[in-house]
């Protein structure tokens, strides 16, 4: 695969907090992060467009952590703190690798980032610059997979690389039922249909509507990533 093109021009990759936090299961790890960056590294020399939006469950899980004694909205906005945090020890180990890259948040911080504009993210993504998006879709009730989904859309993205703890679509939680078998690939609706926890159910009827592929794979190899966008046969591709 030496001289192989990438089959995707821009992406928007969504890189869960929990993958960030790599074992500690908290916090940063930055043996992990070093490791996507430098992949990110390889696909920007590529040619390839990236934009990434990231989770923040490596610190806060919204409603989940609030868990009835916080208000939903309130909760939702920690959340959204949290996601920053992630974005900027992101672009942060970017920086260091020589890699451009811009911070845009869905709430306003100009202190530490810019506010998301569209035009300002797609300038940027053309220029080569990696843009990485926080703060989800910057209200509350929408989880940071649609808001991937979301950002994908805004800036035509070609595909979403879904990047968990896992190495694809199941047809159950491998981790509870050890007869669960794992798609190749499989439609949106049948994801809608069988209830199946790859994306939230918003996130996964916006991608449909908007004909956006979403390949999900395990982030444990980030060289992954490369592999997705040079168009090997890695995780499930939902379409």
């Amino acid at each position: 695969m030496e001289n192989a093109k990438p089959v995707y021009k821009r992406v928007l990759l969504k890189l869960s907090g929990e993958a960030l936090a790599g074992d500690k299961r908290f916090g940063l790890d930055f043996d992990v992060i070093e490791n996507v960056c430098r992949v990110v590294k390889e696909c920007v020399a590529m040619g390839v467009e990236i934009g990434i939006v990231v989770g923040g469950g490596n610190f806060w899980r919204g409603v989940k952590d609030g868990g009835g004694k916080m208000e939903r909205t309130r909760a939702d906005h920690m959340g959204m703190m949290a996601t920053v945090m992630n974005c900027l020890a992101v672009a942060d180990v970017l920086e260091q690798m020589d890699v451009p890259v811009r911070v845009q948040t869905a709430l306003e911080i100009r202190a530490v980032a810019e506010p998301y504009i569209r035009l300002k993210a797609d300038k940027h993504l053309s220029l080569g610059r990696v843009v990485i998006f926080g703060c989800g879709t910057g209200s509350p009730y929408f989880s940071t997979d649609t808001a991937a989904v979301l950002r994908a859309a805004e800036i035509n993205a070609e595909a979403i690389l879904l990047a968990k703890n896992i190495d694809g679509v199941y047809s159950a939680d491998p981790k509870v039922d050890p007869g669960a078998v794992k798609y190749e690939s499989i439609s949106y609706d049948d994801v809608l249909a069988k209830h199946l926890a790859v994306m939230d159910s918003t996130a996964t009827s916006m991608s449909m509507d908007n004909k956006i592929p979403v390949i999900v794979f395990a982030l444990k190899d980030p060289e992954n990533i490369k592999k997705v966008l040079l168009g090997e046969k890695v995780g499930t591709i939902i379409e």
